[in-house]
């Protein structure tokens, strides 16, 4: 296990009290360097949504606590935020709650996917569907053109939720 990988592990572990306190979910905790600063941050939710006040609770409690673990050496920023609306989904959880939801898949690198009614295959690094299933390997889609559309996860940089305005 990495140094990340260990750091937000245990983070998720001292914030699962918390969240089953205050009825939240943790959706994903990420240990992250982005402009030379490392931060830590904790993405929640809860029925309805989180407000400000919520991620401002948990950010007290959650500084309170990692100021008396103190088990990251580095200097870092805590940041507890929502996961927005067009969330990333990583964990099972999030794929089997957003079955029947339209999800936007990228890809590491361009692939043939069938479009247009005559079955033409055309190279693309992103495609929009409504999710239909996943497993372990796999995620599969049903698109414009295509149904069950199964698309390897190891071809797959990430999958979101699409944002419709």
């Amino acid at each position: 296990m990495s140094k990340r990988e260990e750091y937000e592990a245990r983070s998720e572990e001292l914030l699962a009290p918390v969240m089953e306190e205050n009825h939240f979910e943790l959706v994903d905790v990420e240990y992250v360097k982005e402009a030379g600063n490392w931060y830590l941050r904790a993405y929640v939710d809860k029925e309805g949504g989180i407000t400000l006040d919520d991620c401002e609770l948990v950010n007290r409690v959650w500084s309170d606590i990692m100021d008396r673990e103190d088990f990251i050496p580095d200097a870092y920023i805590l940041e507890v935020s929502s996961p927005g609306l067009g969330r990333q989904l990583k964990k099972e959880k999030d794929f089997a709650r957003s079955i029947g939801e339209d999800v936007d898949v990228h890809f590491y690198q361009g692939r043939k996917i069938p479009a247009g009614k005559n079955g033409k295959e055309v190279s693309v690094k992103e495609i929009t569907g409504t999710l239909k299933a996943f497993t372990k390997e796999t995620v599969t889609l049903d698109t414009e053109f295509t149904k069950d559309y199964e698309i390897p996860r190891s071809d797959i940089s990430s999958v979101k939720l699409t944002i419709d305005f």
